[in-house]
């Protein structure tokens, strides 16, 4: 009880006015009458007499921050959200893991020190890599979603050839680690933080022993896991942590990289990712990268930038009928904007969307092509 006390407290939770604005802004809630975040932090007060760590709905949170954007008492639902997680998770509870919880246990495996692993085979061809050097592109799980998800037609390591590609068209051969390990954002998420931990330790180690100095991401997921996680667990990282798409805005913007027509014009329009967007305040990067992309005229949602709807699934818990009807609407309203491809800057972005385009019912309603943002910039290299 005394930890829980100390999370509601941290968290502004007991500042809490009870005024509903997060639910209104809660994609869950619009799909979904039994949950509501002001109700979650209600039973999380002590004395409320409700034992909020065995409640169900503790799971369904999306920790998309669209409800803390609004909040006029500053509580940190997110943060109280995965705190008593990790709680309910020491008390023996656990979430409804999607595909039978393979993911998870994927990344159980990936903590053992004697795994070894054959992550940069797909880094062949015209992509120049190095051993060491000041740049390291982490590359996150997409290699495995690939396969994983083969059935819905995803092309996730396109992003990551298309960075590396991109990192090239400015003379930057970045270090890929030969081992490297999942960030651990799911399991931190999901209540698991000890095995979290070890991820990040092994990480941590192999990014440090490279001596990169600033380290690449395509995955927000992980961009956010290492730069806020990884830092608020063991302090200082020694080097910087970037998007691809910051990285890509600051050469084109200095004119160190050009970008050229290939004779297409393309109407799109961007799905912004919550762990880029509302977690980790990058909005104008990928647009200016898109801006930037002869023959894209981008068309915006009308749900975009901070008021931007996730894509209805977190950390591989809790697919269901509510996750679908969320992402059946940002579908076709990402279609009413007229756009051909929806640009991402998330492999979960993909995968979630492509799945919810897999309904026969639907067919083209919702159909769209779905590229990231990477891959879109990278096709106009001359």
């Amino acid at each position: 009880m005394a930890e829980r006390a100390a999370t509601v407290k941290s968290t502004n939770a007991l500042f809490c006015l009870e005024c509903g604005k997060c639910t209104a802004s809660c994609p869950v809630a619009w799909v979904n009458d039994g949950y509501s975040p002001r109700r979650m932090v209600s039973q999380s007060l002590p004395g409320s007499g409700e034992d909020v760590l065995r409640e169900p709905n503790l799971w369904a949170c999306l920790s998309c921050k669209n409800c803390e954007a609004g909040c006029p008492a500053d509580v940190d639902y997110t943060g109280l959200t995965l705190e008593l997680r990790f709680q309910a998770a020491q008390d023996g509870q656990r979430a409804h893991c999607t595909h039978g919880g393979a993911l998870q246990s994927l990344m159980r495996i990936m903590t053992s020190p004697k795994l070894k692993q054959n992550r940069v085979e797909w880094a062949n061809g015209d992509l120049k890599t190095a051993h060491d050097g000041e740049v390291l592109y982490f590359v996150g799980c997409a290699p495995y979603f690939d396969i994983l998800f083969a059935d819905l037609g995803v092309q996730t390591l396109n992003a990551a050839k298309s960075a590396v590609k991109l990192l090239n068209a400015v003379g930057i051969e970045p270090v890929l680690l030969d081992n490297e390990r999942c960030c651990g954002h799911d399991l931190l998420w999901s209540g698991d933080r000890a095995n979290f931990l070890r991820l990040a330790e092994h990480n941590l180690h192999a990014i440090r022993k490279s001596k990169a100095r600033q380290v690449v991401f395509s995955c927000p997921e992980c961009y956010r896991t290492v730069k806020e996680d990884y830092a608020a667990h063991f302090g200082n990282l020694g080097f910087e942590a970037v998007h691809i798409s910051e990285v890509i805005a600051d050469k084109l913007q200095s004119q160190k990289m050009l970008l050229a027509s290939n004779g297409r014009q393309q109407k799109v329009t961007f799905q912004d990712p919550c762990r880029l967007g509302r977690h980790l305040g990058v909005y104008d990067a990928p647009r200016m990268v898109m801006s930037a992309t002869p023959g894209v005229e981008l068309k915006e949602m009308t749900k975009s930038g901070k008021k931007a709807t996730c894509c209805g699934v977190s950390n591989w818990m809790n697919c269901s009928t509510y996750s679908k009807q969320i992402q059946v609407e940002r579908l076709r309203e990402a279609k009413a904007t007229g756009a051909r491809t929806l640009v991402t800057a998330c492999p979960k972005c993909e995968v979630h969307l492509r799945c919810a385009m897999k309904d026969p019912n639907l067919g083209k309603e919702i159909a769209m092509d779905i590229k990231d943002v990477t891959t879109l910039a990278a096709e106009a290299l001359p």
